[in-house]
Formats: structure tokens, C-alpha cells, sequence
């Protein structure tokens, strides 16, 4: 029988007079985190943007002398464009939604209906230059929209931050990559799911070392309904067990039936990239696992693309690092410039290139050594940074000179970041995985470091986000990387 939680029972049912538990009425935060009401609020942002972006390019072409778009255009673009984006999948709700990933269906759906609308107005022969009228509603709507919703999105993070608009969930599984899920939640609220419990057959099992999760363990799999009915869960992430996939099945359409959402952690996750297909045999279905070729032709344009735009780069920031490098040089005895082994693609070991921050170690300066799991990076040991050193490390401009690198092409603008010789050799005996980071050029910003794993943070994690770069990797990932990158540095480091 499963284990009852008092705290999270009387939270999810009330008693009737009877005795017989009714269910609580859901709050309107608890409605506005599922469906339909979460698609609902997105559908009307969409919609209001999209009317009033109409009303502002009437108003735009009145203003310009020019005649304003018939009423049908006023009517027809607003649901036009939410179909359109409904096509595009835009109406998903994805675990964590990036302003980013929301940009290319946005354009595309606009620049698509303002298309069919100038269509279908040189077919009427309404207006002598309706170009003109379309160039300027898709202007507004294409600033409209992408606002919208990205005010929708900062409400939608900071409420989570707060332990708003967040989803219990069950993990049902048990071992090392149960444990692993829970800790990616705790610690990531944006995706707002919060494990309340775990249901398996069998209590906590993990690896040597393994923190055991708070999180305690509600029952079997064979309790499922009741455990249900007592967390009022909102979904379920399947992940490893030494349960049979049988009983699994049956757990997955309890759940939806229940009107859970249910995750799936494959079996072959280190293999499943962001460019999964599933086919068919019959009914049998088949996944299909992407590849990324590092030796490849796309890898070959990235190269071109990283040294062309660092040569423009290092062009444009040439007044500002010729100041730093007087400064630099003013405020401290000894070279303008750090050079430090690091590791590279294929192991290969160049020197990294950065303007000197710190003086030279004397007596007093003891020997660093990181944290276990931890990388190194930042204040290692005492501090000896100078005092233009701290601005240089706060706003990373210490790391302007490896555009140096990229045109060199021992580096790329994206990739892991290297790290040093005697560091690797340690992590390749305890980070699973950490040496399959090496396939690429190392990156002056990468996957890793946008995601706040900058300094003396976990390696492992350093290592499953720079895998997933590598095996999921596009040039429109660079460029996402590259923009995530501003507000990153922004962020103040050591």
C-alpha cells in the first residue's frame, strides 16, 4: 500500500459531509499551468498583439498619406496568423520556453500571412499599392508579437522562481538516473516541475556515492492510482527501473487516463539528441538517432564562419582592446598577455591567450586544488587579481584575446570550453563521458557556460550539457548560444 503524505493529501482533497473525499477547486494559478487554459492565455496574447499591430499600421499608413487597409484585413490577419502558428506547433508547451526558440515560428507565421493577405488584396485590385500597407502592419506585428511573448515568458519564470505556476510530479524509476532527474529539477525551477515522490517497487537504490534524493519513496507501481488520487500529481517522468516495461505500460495509461503528462527517460539517453525521428514498421515504431559528423562539411563552414567573424570582431573591439592592453600594462608589472596550456580538439594542447588579470604567485600564495565534482576556474586559492584584473574577470573582457585563437583555428566563438592538461587527465578517470568533449574545437562561449555553469561548478554537468552541444549541434545553435552569451556575461563572475 503506499505511503501517505497528510501534507500534500490535504492539500489535493477536501472531506464532504459524508466523510467521502471531493475534490479541491483549482486555484487559478493551478488552472493557468495546464491545458487549456496555459494555450488559452498564449492564444490571446498572440491575438491582442496581432490586433493591435493591425490598428497600428492603419494608423502608420494614415499618418503616411497612404489609404488604410480594408476592413477584411483588420478582421481576417489576426486569425490568420493564430492559425498559422498553430501549424507551426507554436502553441506546444515545452518544459522550459525560450524567447529564442519563439523568434522563427513567430517571423515565419507573420511574413507568411502578410504574404497571403497582399495576395489576395492584387487579386482585388483594392488598393493601388497595397505593398506598402503590408510592409507596414507586418513591421508592427513582427515587434508586437515577440514582445508579447516574451513578457509572457519573464511572468511566466519568475511566478516558477517563486513556487508559482510549478507541476507535482511522481518519478517512477529508482537508481542513478531517477536521482539524477530530481536533482535537475530542484535546481532548475524554470522548468517548473517539483518531484513530491517517488513510486517503485523496490526502495532506494543508486551507485556508490550516490546522494540519496529527499524526495520520499510512496509505493509500487501496483499502488499507482491510490498514489495518484493522494499527490494530486500533474505528470509523471518514467525513468529507470528494474521494473518490467509491462507493468511500466500499464503505469503510463493509468496516467492518461488521469490526464497526466508523462516524460520518458530512453533507455539510450547519452544517443538521443534534440533530432529524434520516430518511423514505422507496421506498428512497430522505430527511432531514429541523429549524428554529428565533427570532421564533417557543416563543421568545415563553421570554421569558416568562426574566423570571419572573429577577424570582424577583433576590427570593430580594436579601440577597446588597445585600451585594455594600455591598462593592462600601467597598472601592474609583467606581460599584457596570459598564456595558458589548454586542451583542445583531439587533444592537442595550445596555448590559450587572455590579458593578465593576476600577479605572478609568491610565497603566500597557497597551492589549488578544486572541490570533488567541481571544475576549476575563477579565485583559485589566494586571491592575487589586480585591480583592473577584477573588472576584466567581472565583465569577462579577460577573454577578448581569444579571438586571437579562432583565427588561429585552435579554437571556435562556440564550442567547450578547454580546459587544462592536468585537470583532463583527472576528470577523464572520474567524469563519465568528459573526454568525448574533445572531438570538437574548444569554444570561447559554449552550451555549458549560458546555462550559468561558469567558475567552480559541476563538471559532470559541465560535461552532459557540452555532449549535448556537440550531438545537437547547428549553425542556428551557435547563433543562439552566441545571443544567449550577452546576457550571461552581464551576469557578474570571478
Amino acid at each position: 500500500m503506499a505511503i501517505r503524505n497528510p501534507d500534500v493529501e490535504a492539500a489535493a482533497v477536501l472531506p464532504t459531509n459524508n466523510g467521502k473525499p471531493r475534490a479541491k477547486k483549482k486555484t487559478f494559478a493551478e488552472r493557468a499551468r495546464t491545458d487549456p487554459l496555459s494555450t488559452i492565455i498564449t492564444v490571446s496574447i498572440d491575438a491582442v498583439a496581432a490586433s493591435v499591430a493591425t490598428i497600428l499600421g492603419a494608423w502608420w499608413s494614415v499618418r503616411a498619406g497612404a489609404v488604410s487597409p480594408p476592413l477584411w484585413v483588420h478582421l481576417l490577419f489576426p486569425p490568420l496568423l493564430i492559425v498559422l502558428l498553430a501549424l507551426r506547433k507554436a502553441y506546444r508547451r515545452p518544459l522550459n520556453r525560450r524567447f529564442l526558440d519563439e523568434i522563427e515560428p513567430i517571423e515565419t507565421s507573420i511574413a507568411l500571412a502578410c504574404m497571403l493577405l497582399l495576395s489576395d488584396m492584387i487579386l482585388d485590385g483594392a488598393l493601388s499599392h497595397p505593398g506598402r500597407v503590408l510592409v507596414r502592419l507586418w513591421v508592427c506585428a513582427s515587434l508586437l508579437l515577440p514582445a508579447g511573448r516574451l513578457i509572457r515568458i519573464v511572468i511566466q519564470r519568475s511566478l516558477r522562481r517563486r513556487g508559482i505556476l510549478v507541476s507535482p510530479i511522481l518519478i517512477v524509476g529508482n537508481g542513478h538516473v531517477a536521482g539524477q532527474v530530481i536533482s535537475r529539477l530542484e535546481s532548475s525551477p524554470e522548468y517548473g516541475l517539483v518531484p513530491v515522490g517517488i513510486v517503485d517497487a523496490e526502495p532506494w537504490f543508486g551507485k556508490p556515492g550516490d546522494p540519496k534524493p529527499v524526495v520520499p519513496h510512496l509505493g509500487s507501481p501496483a499502488d499507482f492510482d491510490e498514489i495518484i488520487r493522494q499527490t494530486a500529481v500533474e505528470g509523471i517522468v518514467i525513468a529507470f527501473s528494474r521494473t518490467s516495461d509491462e507493468v511500466l505500460t500499464r503505469v503510463i495509461r493509468s496516467a492518461n487516463l488521469n490526464g497526466l503528462r508523462v516524460w520518458v527517460v530512453p533507455r539510450m539517453f547519452d544517443t538521443t539528441g534534440a533530432k529524434v525521428r520516430v518511423e514505422h514498421v507496421g506498428g512497430l515504431p522505430l527511432v531514429t538517432l541523429s549524428h554529428t559528423d565533427p570532421r564533417g562539411w557543416q563543421f568545415t563552414v563553421k570554421h569558416v564562419f568562426d574566423r570571419v567573424v572573429s577577424a570582424l570582431l577583433l576590427l570593430l573591439i580594436s579601440p577597446v582592446f588597445v585600451t585594455l592592453v594600455v591598462l593592462v600594462k600601467c597598472t601592474s608589472p609583467g606581460p599584457v598577455f596570459f598564456r595558458q596550456p589548454r586542451v583542445g580538439r583531439d587533444g592537442r594542447v595550445f596555448g590559450c591567450l587572455k590579458f593578465r588579470t593576476m600577479r605572478e604567485p609568491d610565497e603566500s600564495s597557497d597551492k589549488f586544488e578544486p572541490k570533488v565534482g567541481s571544475a576549476p576556474g575563477g579565485v583559485e586559492g589566494f586571491d592575487r587579481r589586480t585591480t583592473i584584473g577584477k573588472v576584466l574577470r567581472a565583465t569577462s573582457l579577460d577573454e577578448l584575446p581569444q579571438f586571437v585563437n579562432v583565427l588561429r583555428g585552435e579554437m571556435s566563438l562556440v564550442g567547450p570550453r578547454p580546459e587544462r592538461p592536468e585537470f583532463v587527465d583527472l576528470f577523464e578517470a572520474q567524469i563519465r563521458r568528459y573526454g568525448e568533449r574533445h572531438r570538437v574545437r574548444a569554444g570561447v562561449t559554449g552550451w555549458a557556460q549560458v546555462h550559468g555553469l561558469r567558475g567552480q561548478t559541476s563538471i559532470d554537468d559541465r560535461a552532459e550539457w557540452d555532449n549535448y552541444y556537440i550531438e545537437n549541434w547547428s549553425l542556428s545553435l551557435d547563433l543562439k548560444i552566441l545571443a544567449l552569451t550577452i546576457p550571461a556575461v552581464l551576469r557578474r563572475a570571478e
